[in-house]
This record gives C-alpha cells, structure tokens and sequence, in this order.
C-alpha cells in the first residue's frame, strides 16, 4: 500500500447486495480514513431492498447508493479487491490483494435471511479495518 489513506474495493455480480453492505459498513466505520469502492459485473437497476431495510435496522443508510459496473481502473485505484462469494473475477495487477469473501446471495431472501449475511460482513469489515488501519485496533 502507498503512504496515503488505503482503498477498498468490493465486486460481486450485481453490486446489489453484498457488495453495497460491505462498503455501507465501511465507509460508516471507518469515515474518510478508507476510500471505499464497490462494483459488479453485471449491475442491477437498484440496490436489493432487502439489503436496504437490513442496514437500516443498524443504522446505515445505503438507499442513495446506486450499482456500477466493474471497471479496469477501480481495479487499479485500489490497494485490496474483494470478491463476495459470487466467482466473480478481477482483472489482475501486480500490487493488488485479492481476498474472496464466500457469503450467501441476499438475493430474493427475506429479512430473516439477509440479517446474518449482514452480521457476517459487518464482522469482516471490522476485522479488515483493523488491519488496514492498525491505529485503530484496540
């Protein structure tokens, strides 16, 4: 990673769910001190509205956020890809991590469904702030 603030990336086919919570997550935990990216490969019209309603119930407000299409430079800008269990695949560049986070697919699910792949990520994304930002591990 560079000298200035680290960058995240999260890609899953739809870039409707999964993706959209983890960087609603870490861009609520972590401020300005990650830039956040998120993309699919083959966006939705919306963000799945089941994925909102989950976030709402723990405070994150993702409703603005809108798909977007995997890019080669989103790629480039940032310091770690992580792919969301979907087998999506990442144009490879020397320098970059890759990580593959296996989550299930909120799509289609109900609430009930959707609150621990939430937890799951929320758990995560804490687990990678800490690691990114060592000053902020307790």
């Amino acid at each position: 990673m560079t000298d200035t603030k680290p960058s995240v990336l999260f890609v899953c086919v739809h870039n409707a769910g999964r993706s959209q919570m983890a960087a609603g997550f870490l861009t609520h935990l972590a401020g300005d001190r990650i830039q956040v990216r998120s993309a699919g490969s083959t966006p939705a019209e919306h963000v799945n509205p089941v994925a909102v309603d989950a976030m709402q119930e723990v405070g994150i407000d993702i409703s603005a956020e809108t798909p977007k299409i995997l890019t080669i430079d989103a790629v480039q800008a940032s310091d770690v890809c992580i792919t969301m269990g979907c087998g999506d695949t990442c144009p490879v560049f020397p320098g970059k991590r890759y990580l593959d986070w296996t989550l299930d697919d909120p799509a289609g699910q109900g609430i009930e469904a959707v609150r621990p792949i939430r937890d799951e990520i929320e758990k995560r994304v804490r687990a990678l702030i800490d690691e990114l930002l060592p000053e902020h591990a307790a």
